[in-house]
């Protein structure tokens, strides 16, 4: 899977990478990332890349030239989905998840300020997405978690020993949470782990953590 992220701040986005599973994954060769600086396409002295808004009111907007420039070069060597990170987009769930880790390429817009220019929404945007009802001051973080939740689910990248199968949300969990989870000691501070974990029959040891699923809502 390829992940390109187009933001105005790599600094913001390219430590991420450089840990853990995504830096495992990335290191094996399941994914890659791509980060591009949008005001590299500025072709302002100063490379700006915001602009006050027609009709007023408070912020700046991000402009169409740099933006449009940005997107179409990448799209030479990217050809998945743009996608931009908006309050007005679809809610992302584990089911967008699991519907986006199958395509092989992704572009990420991560935008910033007020936002950005309707016209780079409505010409080269195919997916809006939101991670929540709230208000960011940027792009990046939403577009990190997706890039988080998706990647966990490339075949290789959680490890051989791994599976996503059984998280919250998953196909195989009938939209149920995970049961609680222990580990040793089998007692700390008089607390204890509940004996069927520790009894060895794996038959009832599956029963219970179906019991103690959890129900989202």
């Amino acid at each position: 899977m390829r992940f390109d992220i187009l933001t105005i701040f790599p600094n913001l986005v390219l430590p991420y990478f450089e840990d853990s599973i995504l830096k495992r994954g990335k290191d094996s060769g399941d994914i890659e990332f791509h980060v591009h600086n949008i005001r590299d396409y500025s072709k302002d002295k100063h490379n700006k890349v915001d602009d006050t808004p027609y009709g007023g009111g408070a912020g700046m907007l991000m402009t169409c030239q740099p933006l449009f420039d940005a997107i179409r070069a990448v799209k030479k060597e990217n050809k998945g989905p743009v996608i931009f990170m908006s309050p007005q987009g679809k809610r992302f769930n584990q089911e967008k998840a699991n519907e986006l880790s199958k395509l092989n390429e992704i572009i990420l817009l991560c935008g910033r300020y007020e936002g950005i220019d309707q016209r780079v929404r409505d010409e080269l945007v195919d997916i809006e997405i939101s991670t929540g009802d709230f208000v960011l001051t940027g792009g990046e973080l939403p577009a990190l978690t997706i890039i988080d939740a998706v990647s966990r689910l490339i075949p290789g990248v959680l490890g051989a020993e791994d599976s996503a199968h059984d998280d919250s949300f998953s196909e195989g969990m009938d939209g149920m949470l995970e049961h609680p989870h222990y580990t040793k000691p089998a007692e700390f501070e008089g607390l204890k782990v509940p004996d069927v974990l520790i009894s060895g029959d794996h038959g009832k040891i599956a029963e219970w953590r179906k019991t103690n699923r959890k129900n989202p809502n």
